[in-house]
């Protein structure tokens, strides 16, 4: 481990640099025996190499995920890819054009609301009481005060949102997460967060809070504003690693990610 007066020469060195200062007068070019002198100053790189080598060396380091259906998996990934670029996207940009940020907010505070429901029953299911009675507050308060669910004044009361879902459930009960899937249109996921996905749907639809699920037969274009609000405060892009292995990165990160959301 180097000493703390090499790290402080290299830091007062590399400032030094970063400032513009020049070093010239400090010591003079001493030429190697071969005659050469800043042997480093002659060294090419070629960047794009360079990057495709320090992607496989990223894509050897990444662990081992249960990919049995990688073929059909990324066919449903190149889907998703152009599905997003050519219609998702779009659709959600005029979203944004045409709404005014408000109206927006309000949209999400709402849906997210309803979220509350599932984050109860899952707290309860893996015994985090305190998480549980924060989720039925954030719902009383947000149903109540904030109309709805239209605003969040539950956030402002110091009750963060918190969420846990049917798959972090049976991951508490120390279900594997099985096989890697890439879900149409919903993106990545796996076999046990397939079915706490589709668990969490039957359960909004049956507990049917504010009468949403029932009206959402009847009028299908909640779906698709939901739909459209799940992408507009979702971040990720697709193609926005840059790299030949996002399919893999993504694999991983995700997989990693939910491990991590079950341990907490």
């Amino acid at each position: 481990m180097p000493s703390n007066h090499s790290l402080t020469l290299a830091f007062s060195l590399s400032l030094a640099l970063s400032c513009g200062v020049n070093l010239s007068y400090a010591q003079p070019l001493q030429v190697d025996e071969d005659g050469f002198i800043d042997p480093l100053q002659h060294l090419t790189f070629n960047n794009s190499t360079e990057q495709d080598e320090f992607e496989r060396s990223t894509f050897a380091a990444l662990e081992y995920v249960s990919d049995p259906l990688e073929g059909i998996n990324r066919r449903i990934y190149h889907f998703n890819y152009r599905f997003d670029q050519w219609v998702y996207l779009p659709i959600m940009k005029g979203y944004v054009f045409i709404t005014p940020k408000p109206v927006r907010s309000g949209v999400s505070n709402f849906f997210s609301n309803l979220g509350e429901i599932p984050t109860l029953v899952n707290s309860l299911l893996q015994f985090k009481g305190k998480r549980a009675m924060n989720s039925t507050a954030r719902f009383l308060f947000n149903t109540t005060f904030g109309i709805g669910g239209l605003w969040d004044p539950a956030s402002k009361m110091g009750l963060p949102k918190q969420k846990e879902d049917f798959g972090q459930t049976l991951g508490f009960y120390g279900v594997p997460h099985g096989p890697y899937l890439m879900l149409p249109f919903l993106g990545p996921s796996n076999l046990r967060d397939t079915t706490g996905l589709v668990s969490d749907y039957s359960l909004e639809n049956y507990v049917n809070a504010l009468n949403v699920a029932k009206e959402s037969k009847r009028h299908p274009e909640i779906y698709v504003l939901e739909g459209v609000d799940k992408r507009y405060t979702t971040n990720m892009r697709y193609g926005q690693l840059n790299s030949p292995f996002e399919y893999e990165q993504i694999r991983y990160v995700y997989t990693k990610a939910r491990e991590l959301q079950i341990a907490e």
